[in-house]
């Protein structure tokens, strides 16, 4: 008889870079300090992370699928499925098998639409992963796309500038209305103030929107969006609401880009999360969150 794990088990399907604190690198240890078992299955292999401007890259995806053979044969179970990264409509392909196959309706999932930034895809990624993209948040619990990704899911034209608030909650609620309960959009400017920025949400359970707010700092660490949807995965699981984990990821994510600013640092290595992760354990001091 299969003993059932007395941690929950959250899948967490990333890349693995080996420099640099992204992906699997970022998702580990905070899922692992905010008391959760990872069980990695990684997209890829890389020397370092793609925004280096050299690096080495395998592709998992063979394996992806015997990994998730052995775990079935094995009844395996999980509590939580959390996909990043995904190089190719394959993957995608494997990912809705895996969540169709092993979910229970307590289990959660949670989709990063790993896409692109600053109104463009990211290097390598192909059109038709938006269309792949658009369905597998089909199966999704929660998403956490940026402003380029959210317009990508909803095929309009990107902006960036002058988004009122009930504008906003128009497109959130038309991503929600594909699928996920949950949607969650980073790093929304502020209409006349370049420096802070905005997490907008929105829950169908209750039909309501939040927003939290914090500073902008003019740095940029590839890494801070696995590690905020990381933060955010962690307080779902632990029975936290949604402000309180949209203020737990936001406060999070800005301390580990405050830790690391004033360092003379390359900023391709993400932020240095050894020196927060501690701050997972601790209670949320001020709640910035609020109900729009």
């Amino acid at each position: 008889m299969l003993i059932q794990s007395q941690i929950k088990r959250v899948v967490a399907v990333h890349d693995l870079s080996c420099m640099g604190r992204v992906s699997l690198m970022a998702a580990v240890p905070i899922l692992s300090s905010m008391g959760l078992e990872v069980c990695p299955l990684p997209t890829a292999l890389l020397s370092c992370h793609t925004q280096y401007p050299e690096f080495t890259f395998l592709d998992l995806t063979d394996e992806m699928k015997r990994i998730i053979a052995n775990w079935k044969s094995q009844g395996f179970r999980f509590n939580a499925f959390y996909t990043g990264y995904l190089g190719s409509p394959e993957q995608v392909q494997v990912v809705e098998d895996l969540i169709r196959d092993f979910r229970r309706p307590t289990d959660l999932t949670v989709v990063d639409p790993v896409l692109g930034d600053n109104g463009k895809l990211y290097k390598g990624m192909k059109a038709e992963m938006v269309e792949q993209m658009r369905g597998l948040i089909r199966l999704a619990d929660v998403i956490t796309p940026n402003m380029t990704e959210m317009f990508l899911l909803l095929n309009r034209t990107y902006r960036h500038d002058n988004l009122q608030d009930e504008e906003l909650k128009i497109y959130l609620k038309e991503l929600s209305d594909k699928g996920p309960a949950i949607v969650i959009v980073t790093s929304v400017p502020v209409i006349g103030n370049p420096h802070l920025t905005s997490v907008y949400a929105y829950n169908r359970n209750g039909n309501r929107f939040w927003k939290v707010t914090c500073p902008f700092l003019p740095a940029h660490y590839p890494g801070t969006g696995d590690a905020f949807t990381s933060v955010i995965t962690g307080s779902l699981m632990q029975g936290d609401s949604l402000p309180l984990a949209l203020d737990r990821a936001a406060q999070f994510t800005l301390q580990g880009i405050r830790s690391t600013f004033g360092y003379e640092y390359n900023n391709m290595e993400g932020i240095m999360l050894e020196k927060v992760l501690s701050n997972l354990n601790t209670p949320i001091q001020v709640s910035s969150y609020e109900l729009i």
